[in-house]
């Protein structure tokens, strides 16, 4: 039985919500006359920033962090005061010292990526644990999340909620149980299994009314993530690795479905390859009434899922892609901070360059659509230190600091701190 129309109108809306929040189209400027804006310092890119603004500073973030380069201060503070009083942030708001509106204003996909983004740089620990605290409350009682408080849960933003848990250390089954549902649980329940049509099968639904569920390329890229602990930033495949696919099996059994997050991440891993090899290494869009034709940001999400799953030579194939001068990728990413850092992300995971993507330097394009950073080089231990004093949970700087008073000798001090490198 296909969805109903309500479900369509539903799932539309939904979508074309997460298209904006994701950056998927150039928006117009923001300021006609150029007027620099005070909610605009340190933002990066020039467009518009009224849906996507705090989602492509994340995944600029995310991606600068990748590639060993340090953001500005002045935009690290732009993002955090980007948070609203109970931790929620919205795709963008000009007006920082208004007070927001929970019901209109928040969105988890951007309190997600927002999480994932401050995680990766380090010493916003507070942020990051209040945004995981609104995350949490505003959990739907299936354990999964919608792209909004009140919102029916979706696959896509219960994936990026995963991968902020992830990105702070946390395990969502553990951290984020509601009614005794954990968000992995809920995410599952959106994969189509054998009982679908050929071509279909291992793909996830966006949203689903009862059993219905429709293949939807933007929830299967980002469930490959999540159904692999993983949030955006993903480390390199090393040099002549590649993890064979393994797609979903149905001999003998039109009922078989993954039974766990592991089997469910090569089921869509093999959906996303054949799908990709079928359109000759690219996706379409998912969404109704979208044209039929090539979806950059959804190809670029397929290869960072695949890349997650260990399986390069798949990765590659859109990848190679996007690379070509008919694909058009570089005007579509031109100038535009988020659509540079998921090609940074997606190339880096899969073990190439991305300063030298097709000739072009992404990082040094990426760089330029924001303020100096405050560091470029790879490695450095001062960047690395800062980031390691965020904890377990995301909460920032916990260090225990004992001083014991000798007589006649001194003072001393014994400071030990409790670490763990935050994992993405």
């Amino acid at each position: 039985m296909a969805p109903s129309f309500a479900v369509h109108a539903r799932r539309g809306a939904a979508a074309l919500a997460t298209a904006a929040v994701l950056g998927t189209a150039v928006a117009p400027a923001a300021f006609a006359d150029g007027s620099p804006s005070p909610a605009t310092t340190g933002l990066y890119g020039a467009g518009d920033p009224k849906f996507d603004g705090v989602f492509r500073q994340s995944l600029a973030f995310l991606a600068q962090d990748a590639m060993g380069v340090r953001p500005a201060n002045s935009a690290v503070d732009w993002l955090t005061g980007q948070q609203c009083a109970d931790g929620g942030f919205p795709g963008y708001r000009a007006d920082t010292s208004k007070a927001c509106d929970p019901k209109k204003d928040e969105f988890t996909d951007a309190t997600a990526a927002a999480v994932q983004g401050l995680a990766a740089v380090g010493g916003r620990g507070e942020a990051v644990t209040k945004g995981l605290d609104w995350l949490k409350a505003h959990q739907n009682d299936d354990g999964g999340w919608g792209y909004q408080a009140g919102s029916p849960t979706d696959a896509n933003s219960t994936s990026i909620a995963l991968g902020a848990f992830a990105a702070a250390g946390q395990d969502p089954a553990k951290a984020a149980v509601k009614n005794g549902k954990n968000p992995m649980e809920a995410l599952l329940a959106f994969q189509l299994g054998c009982d679908a049509k050929e071509g279909e099968r291992g793909a996830f639904s966006y949203l689903k009314d009862k059993d219905n569920l429709r293949a939807d390329n933007l929830a299967g890229a980002a469930a490959g993530l999540a159904t692999r602990g993983k949030g955006y930033q993903v480390e390199p495949l090393k040099k002549g690795s590649d993890v064979a696919l393994k797609p979903l099996d149905c001999a003998g059994d039109d009922k078989a479905r993954p039974q766990n997050a592991a089997a469910a991440a090569e089921a869509v891993d093999g959906y996303l390859s054949a799908t990709l090899a079928k359109n000759g290494g690219y996706l379409l869009p998912s969404m109704p009434g979208a044209p039929a034709k090539p979806d950059h940001g959804n190809t670029a999400d397929a290869a960072l899922a695949l890349a997650a799953g260990g399986h390069r030579e798949a990765a590659e194939k859109p990848l190679t892609w996007l690379r070509s001068k008919e694909s058009g990728t570089a005007e579509w990413a031109k100038g535009n901070p988020g659509k540079l850092a998921k090609l940074i992300l997606a190339t880096r995971a899969a073990g190439d360059d991305p300063r030298d993507f097709a000739g072009t330097d992404l990082v040094a394009q990426l760089n330029e659509t924001g303020p100096k950073p405050e560091a470029a080089a790879s490695g450095s231990a001062e960047k690395d230190d800062e980031k390691k004093k965020d904890s377990d949970d995301g909460l920032g700087i916990w260090w225990f600091v004992a001083v014991f008073f000798v007589a006649s000798v001194g003072v001393g001090f014994l400071i030990s701190g409790r670490k763990k490198k935050t994992q993405l």
